[in-house]
């Protein structure tokens, strides 16, 4: 899954892609480095990042979504907390729903998924959008993340949701300290054989706790962190890696699979 943020404020690459030329060009990118599915999100979610009106996230992201499922035949997800948005997003073409809220900020979103058939993912988060990186971190992660992943799971199924439409994402990075971000890629084969039947997404691209191992690069400067991760979280069972450099990503995973298939 290749991120593309029509932001100004995303923490990695806040400001690149924010016209629709510049988002075109990054999803042929993508494309042509083997995306399987293009993420496409409005709001910042990074820490101290400001709500985003409904209004102006649809007006950032339904223009790309429609020039990019008009000159690509690729899945498209929208990366949004807000039902308005989601609904507006897969009438411009998104097929995936992609809420790091899973479902706390908008219930609604499910009632989207299920009437329009789409692919939703949940991921785990604790708090409201303004607490979800300041809340003091549980004891247990995995049992918190496996909590609140049954809760989500519950509600989607409650609005009409189908088990097959389900994703989940472990959340790294929201309220959690750095050794439980490593805990959850480390132990990703404890919550997978909890959910057997449900994708496994992790998100760990560039993020602050790769910074921290490495010296407290810049995300830019993240890359070799990002893809040790994404190959520990693809060795561990994860079936979708989030990723902002695809080709290095796809590169290392085809080497992760080879070598495990002679496991």
């Amino acid at each position: 899954m290749g991120i593309l943020n029509v932001t100004p404020d995303s923490f990695s690459d806040g400001g690149k892609f924010y016209s629709i030329d510049d988002a075109l060009r990054q999803a042929e990118k993508y494309i042509k480095e083997g995306a399987d599915i293009l993420d496409i999100g409005g709001e910042s979610t990074r820490p101290n990042s400001a709500r985003v009106a409904k209004e102006e996230e649809i007006r950032r992201v339904a223009p790309v979504i429609e020039a990019i499922v008009k000159r690509f035949d690729v899945p498209v997800s929208i990366d949004t907390s807000k039902a308005e948005v989601a609904e507006k997003a897969v009438e411009s073409g998104a097929e995936i729903i992609n809420d790091i809220s899973g479902l706390r900020f908008d219930k609604r979103i499910a009632e989207v998924a299920a009437r329009q058939k789409t692919g939703l993912i949940l991921m785990h988060l604790r708090g409201t959008f303004k607490t979800m990186h300041k809340l003091a971190p549980v004891e247990n992660i995995i049992k918190e993340v496996s909590r609140g992943f049954r809760w989500s799971v519950e509600k989607a199924k409650s609005f009409g949701v189908k088990p097959e439409q389900i994703a989940l994402d472990v959340g790294i990075g929201f309220s959690k300290t750095f050794e439980q971000n490593l805990e959850l890629i480390a132990k990703l084969d404890k919550l997978i054989k909890e959910f057997p039947e449900v994708p496994m997404l992790v998100g760990a691209s560039r993020k602050s706790f790769v910074g921290k191992i490495t010296g407290g690069v810049l995300p830019i400067e993240r890359i070799n962190g990002s893809l040790a991760s994404a190959a520990i979280a693809v060795w561990n069972g994860a079936n979708i890696v989030r990723v902002h450099d695809v080709k290095a990503t796809i590169e290392t995973l085809k080497t992760v699979q080879a070598i495990k298939n002679e496991r």
